[in-house]
């Protein structure tokens, strides 16, 4: 199984989509980008673009070796969409690696799988991802089980080696 499923919409930051994203495509493996619409062309916080190739609900049933979720706004919005959590607890049920950045802790929040995680985000979500029962530290990577989350875009290459590791 060499497929990364990555979760887009709107507002994503666009280091934290782009960078992961052509990691994973140098270590072999194939990206499908999952948004709220198929073959929509999504703009990031500073304006680069990112097309999608299928809808959340069609990545429903299918099985990826990870998961990437990026940052940026996109997190408060990707998390309103039942079928995008559905995704990210179906993945974690698996044991498959799950990883976030920033923001995007919103959206593991949001599926209710950080209870009793190690993990870490953006310092401003801190307080979210406690009250979710994540055990938050103010770490560049943070790997636990299958999730494997980071702070921010300075802390980039060390969350794709953890995640890269992880896989």
């Amino acid at each position: 199984m060499k497929k990364i499923l990555t979760l887009l919409h709107d507002d994503f930051e666009d280091l934290e989509f782009w960078y992961p994203l052509l990691r994973v495509q140098e270590a072999g493996y194939t990206v499908v980008i999952a948004g709220e619409a198929a073959h929509h062309t999504y703009h990031g916080k500073y304006g680069v673009p990112a097309v999608s190739d299928i809808t959340y609900e069609e990545a429903l049933g299918q099985d990826y070796a990870g998961l990437l979720i990026p940052g940026g706004w996109a997190p408060d919005k990707i998390r309103r969409f039942p079928a995008a959590l559905e995704i990210v607890r179906t993945l974690n049920e698996k044991g498959r690696i799950i990883g976030q950045i920033c923001h995007a802790g919103w959206v593991t929040i949001s599926a209710g799988i950080l209870e009793g995680k190690n993990v870490t985000s953006t310092p401003g979500i801190k307080d979210d991802m406690e009250n979710a029962g994540g055990l938050w530290y103010d770490k560049a990577v943070v790997v636990h089980d299958n999730l494997v989350s980071s702070r921010r875009p300075p802390d980039l290459p060390e969350y794709m080696q953890a995640f890269l590791a992880a896989l």
